[in-house]
């Protein structure tokens, strides 16, 4: 008799290969509704526009077309799909709910192999983490040489695995390797921990990412290097973290209890993105940085972004900035995620609650690492 975990596994197995079908069945019926209306203008387009270091993709009968201008995108949508570098809402919201259904298959994997249960995995993990947001910048790397003329190391299609999402699958199965070899060194007795060879591994992948990274910037003339970037934004987002940390121990030690140092990674994950955020909208002349800011790509930091400038008075926009609301609310989130991780979580369900923490940790700390050293190295 089938045991109620491969039931649930096969359940899981048949709704991802149904999601799947649906979509190719529904792109090949109605190329012009779903493929073209959906799969393209909100997910595929976007990647492709963004592989190839433009505004937007146009998909039309000619074929597709790159833009390199907001103003040629919004004319294109007259005459066929725009896809536009970025997210949008309904990509933001597809994502979250593909990201969810992930984890019920990650978790079934760690349950096959036995792995997840203790909460050390976050912090082992943390390099992981990091090393996603700097391969992010090997992109924006080889879109800066093209720029410029230089014959990128990594060119389209290849590249496609370093963009945001598909660059979550490839940092995943990097990790899942590195999961594998650490359970196997331990099993030979080559190592003590597995989370210490786990972490040492991912120490090693994000070493020689950051490696490439700072020998293009000492190396290339189309790569800077502004170390003050770097430092006041790590700076900062750890002692706002640890703050928060002391602070909710002297309050209610009961809000660390259940996470213990997997919520000072969560609240430092998440001060990493809104302070690299605040930064690089609106503190880089401070710095002497040369670009004045950067855009927002992502939805929400793009909307908090506007209600602060409709309702803040203009004085006090050029006073402080206008992104100061997206680090508040990072940090309440951050801290809601610890709050709500109580001992009785890890007691019921320890491998579900070590794994949302680790996805809570990602989903903040590998866009907010792209974006502190792709400031820091001003592409």
């Amino acid at each position: 008799m089938e045991t109620e975990e491969v039931l649930s596994e096969r359940a899981w197995l048949g709704g991802a290969l149904a999601l799947v079908g649906g979509l190719v069945v529904g792109s090949l019926a109605l190329p012009g509704l779903v493929y073209d209306r959906f799969v393209w203008q909100y997910f595929w387009g976007p990647i492709y526009s963004d592989a190839n270091n433009a505004v937007c993709a146009v998909k039309s009968g000619d074929g597709v077309e790159l833009l390199g201008s907001d103003a040629a995108c919004r004319a294109a949508a007259d005459t066929g799909v725009v896809a536009y570098t970025g997210y949008t809402t309904v990509s933001t919201v597809g994502y979250m709910l593909v990201l969810l259904f992930a984890i019920l298959g990650v978790l079934h994997l760690l349950d096959r192999i036995e792995v997840g249960g203790n909460r050390r995995l976050v912090v082992a993990l943390l390099p992981f983490m990091l090393f996603g947001g700097a391969l992010r910048v090997v992109e924006d790397v080889t879109d800066r040489a093209v720029e410029v003329g230089v014959e990128p190391i990594v060119t389209y299609p290849l590249n496609t695995l370093f963009i945001s999402p598909v660059i979550y699958v490839t940092v995943f199965l990097v990790t899942l390797a590195a999961v594998l070899a650490s359970l196997r060194l331990e099993s030979a007795d080559a190592v003590r921990s597995r989370y210490r060879a786990l972490g040492g591994i991912g120490a090693g992948v994000l070493g020689v990412t950051l490696a490439y990274l700072f020998r293009v910037a000492f190396a290339t003339d189309y790569v800077d290097f502004y170390p003050q970037v770097l430092v006041v934004d790590v700076g900062l987002a750890s002692i706002l973290a640890y703050a928060l940390y002391v602070g909710a121990d002297r309050y209610d030690p009961d809000i660390n209890r259940g996470t213990a140092a997997a919520g000072l990674v969560v609240l430092w994950a998440h001060a990493i993105d809104g302070v690299a955020n605040v930064v690089a909208a609106d503190w880089l002349p401070t710095l002497g940085h040369p670009i004045d800011s950067y855009s927002a790509k992502h939805v929400i930091n793009r909307l908090i972004i506007d209600v602060t400038r409709t309702v803040q008075p203009a004085e006090l926009s050029a006073a402080i900035g206008t992104s100061w609301p997206f680090l508040v609310v990072k940090l309440a989130v951050a801290v809601a995620i610890v709050w709500l991780f109580d001992e009785r979580i890890f007691e019921e369900s320890p491998r579900y609650a070590v794994l949302l923490l680790v996805a809570a940790s990602a989903v903040g700390l590998g866009p907010g690492t792209r974006d502190i050293l792709r400031v820091t190295f001003a592409i």
